[in-house]
């Protein structure tokens, strides 16, 4: 598992061998089974965390208890309830196990004691952040201008074996649609 880390960590910004090891012994493996919580929504976060194998969603409830996805987390990804560490306040956002996942879990304020020793760990965190902020926008442009068949095409693409092992109510909330509108896109596709 720590070999896969330090492969992904290296593609998204290299880390000298000193500061990679560092950083590693923050991090401990953990499993999720299916159903179970990396955070709930509530609580003060803590954790920041590397899922290296297993799907989790990260999702909200609105005032009628309407479950709304926000995003799919497909390993290898970085996990955590980022505004909740940042503010230090209750976490809005829930993250769930979809599948049985293998992670990495990390104390997030040891981590980030590491950035005032290891430079290159801050510009990690900075580039992790930078990317999450672009996938968010992103998919609020997808929601606000792209019809749901072209948004559905987007979902296939970026997360190909999705649909064969989630159910199909949490990529229609994810796209923000009714399972029954999902099932007319998906026939609809089908023959094309």
């Amino acid at each position: 598992m720590k070999q896969q880390f330090q492969i992904y960590i290296n593609q998204i910004c290299p880390i000298r061998n000193e500061a990679l090891e560092e950083l590693l012994r923050c991090f401990k493996p953990i499993e999720l089974k299916k159903h179970d919580f990396f955070v709930r929504e509530g609580e003060f976060a803590q954790s920041v965390g590397y899922l290296e194998e297993g799907i989790i969603r990260a999702f909200f409830l609105n005032k009628e208890a309407k479950e709304y996805n926000k995003q799919f987390f497909v390993g290898p990804s970085i996990i955590g309830a980022y505004s909740s560490l940042l503010t230090k306040q209750p976490n809005r956002i829930a993250q769930q196990a979809l599948t049985d996942c293998r992670i990495m879990s990390a104390d997030f304020r040891k981590v980030e004691a590491l950035y005032n020793q290891f430079h290159e760990l801050e510009r990690l965190g900075r580039k992790i952040a930078e990317h999450y902020f672009l996938e968010k926008e992103q998919k609020e442009l997808e929601m606000a201008l792209l019809d749901a068949d072209k948004r559905y095409l987007i979902l296939r693409d970026k997360f190909p074996q999705l649909e064969a092992i989630i159910p199909q109510y949490h990529i229609a909330s994810y796209l923000g649609i009714s399972p029954t509108q999902l099932s007319r896109i998906r026939k609809k596709m089908s023959i094309i």
